[in-house]
């Protein structure tokens, strides 16, 4: 009877409802709120030279030289800058999938049959692989050779 009272005592400190859990849980530590002014003053930069770029790239240079500003860059680099920015996303893109090309091993390399992680039989017994079928032998767990896997798939080497 007690381990019951017990119980229902330690769901009642748990509880949500129970006055004695502070719930939700109050922070233990005070956080910086400073990740969430750099992050707005980031996004309302980000979208103020946006709006800078395009009106740069749309607006007539009698409106320009309204606004007071007397030198800007040359008109082609609105459409250049874009242009090589989509011309250095493609070339990353280009650069990692040759990087990736060349650290591939060739077919003709043991690499790409086996590596440092393989588990073989030890090699005291003539056949490791035949000592395991005994009918009360538990059978330890190997890597098979891609010379077994060969033979048993294509069969004998020709003569």
């Amino acid at each position: 009877m007690t381990t019951q009272q017990d119980e229902s005592q330690d769901l009642a400190i748990t509880s949500p409802t129970s006055p004695v859990a502070a719930f939700p849980l109050l922070p233990l530590e005070h956080r910086s709120r400073a990740p969430e002014f750099y992050g707005f003053v980031a996004w309302t930069s980000t979208y103020i030279l946006f709006v800078i770029y395009v009106l740069w790239a749309i607006l007539p240079e009698e409106y320009i030289l309204w606004l007071g500003i007397e030198w800007y860059p040359s008109r082609e680099w609105a459409l250049l800058v874009p242009a090589y920015s989509v011309v250095v996303c493609f070339l990353t893109y280009f650069t990692y999938f040759a990087l990736a090309i060349a650290a591939t091993p060739s077919f003709s390399d043991i690499s790409t049959i086996t590596d440092s992680r393989a588990h073989l039989p030890a090699t005291y017994h003539p056949n490791p692989y035949l000592a395991q079928a005994n009918s009360d032998a538990i059978p330890e767990l190997y890597d098979i050779p891609i010379g077994l896997v060969n033979r048993v798939t294509y069969g004998p080497l020709p003569e």
